[in-house]
């Protein structure tokens, strides 16, 4: 049976992703909700490719907008954030793909979690900033989440078949960014078009700007805590520019499990939707010949002190990684404005 999907966030860049996906596999995937917070125009367009049952815009002042460009398709067109909350109980839908950028990702999800529905969960927010809720919730209502992080994605891939054996370590890889090798000197005078040219990755802003200053990856162990059930002292971030492997676990015996894929967030949306299948794609494969060498390196601490800042708050607990999230939404909005300094 084809599973039917809601998609919180398809108008950015997992969402988008997610529908491309989809699309490759219509056999096996049904839309049933697409919803956007602004971009009504690019919404509309995936209304008439994709004609789901439902599809929210947030902002309510672009409500007439859309309901009146999709007048002649059989669609609900709902608004509002609360809209959001009740499209995710849909006793037809099976999984809630949650792409919304941000702190606006968590009530959506709890919503879902409490109607008993799969998530697929690419807004590590979530579990950033109420992480021992989620799981708490997840528990009470027997709930599945599937990360799409490229990270988690391969962690939990590594985990398959190993639930009786004790983990000893997890190893979160990052790229480095555009800035790897940069010195303060350098950093102070960036701007924001230099943070978004990111060497490997096509993501959104926040997220490419987050890579760039490492508070992605400190965001990333975070939510590894919580998804995996991890103590601060077994994550450990390393730097491998390649961004071929993907994250690596290491178990009490000394050996590790690596999952590896050319650099492709299609493959982590794709397994998180078909889990525990693996369906055929026509992706570009990965090829040793062409990556002789794979290499890794630390994180410079120096430069990039948003990753010591956030495994300093995981550590504090409560609701310390909270204020940082939250203080990084800032931040980053600030960067953009040209008000605040990388």
């Amino acid at each position: 049976m084809r599973k039917r999907i809601v998609i919180l966030g398809s108008t950015g860049s997992i969402g988008t992703q997610a529908l491309e996906v989809i699309q490759k596999h219509p056999d096996s995937f049904d839309i049933e909700t697409i919803t956007a917070y602004n971009n009504a125009e690019l919404l509309i367009q995936q209304a008439y490719k994709f004609v789901p049952e439902n599809v929210v815009i947030v902002n309510k002042e672009k409500y007439n907008f859309v309901k009146e460009a999709l007048s002649k398709l059989p669609i609900k067109v709902h608004s509002g954030e609360e809209s959001l909350s009740q499209v995710v109980k849909s006793p037809s839908a099976d999984i809630i793909l949650s792409a919304m950028v941000g702190y606006s990702g968590l009530l959506p999800t709890i919503n879902a979690i409490k109607a008993g529905k799969t998530i697929a969960l690419a807004n590590k927010e979530t579990l950033v900033i109420a992480g021992e809720l989620i799981r708490a919730l997840t528990k009470e209502f027997n709930v599945k989440i599937y990360p799409i992080d490229s990270e988690h994605s391969a962690i939990f891939q590594c985990l398959e078949g190993e639930s009786q054996n004790t983990v000893e370590k997890i190893y979160l890889t990052a790229s480095g960014g555009p800035f790897r090798g940069k010195d303060l000197k350098y950093i102070k005078n960036i701007k924001p078009k230099d943070a978004l040219n990111h060497p490997n990755w096509c993501m959104g802003n926040k997220v490419t700007i987050d890579s760039a200053s490492l508070m992605n990856k400190g965001l990333e162990a975070i939510e590894a805590k919580w998804l995996f059930n991890l103590l601060p002292e077994q994550i450990e971030v390393i730097v491998h520019p390649q961004s071929i492997i993907h994250s690596i676990v290491q178990f009490q015996d000394g050996s590790m499990k690596a999952q590896m894929s050319l650099p492709d967030m299609r493959l982590p949306i794709l397994y998180a939707l078909s889990y525990p299948l693996r369906l055929k794609t026509d992706f570009p494969r990965f090829s040793f010949l062409n990556y002789p060498q794979l290499t890794f390196e630390k994180p410079d601490l120096e430069v990039f002190r948003n990753l010591s800042l956030a495994f300093n708050v995981m550590r504090q607990g409560g609701n310390m990684p909270c204020a940082l999230n939250a203080s990084n939404e800032v931040a980053v909005n600030a960067f953009f404005a040209n008000v605040l300094i990388f």
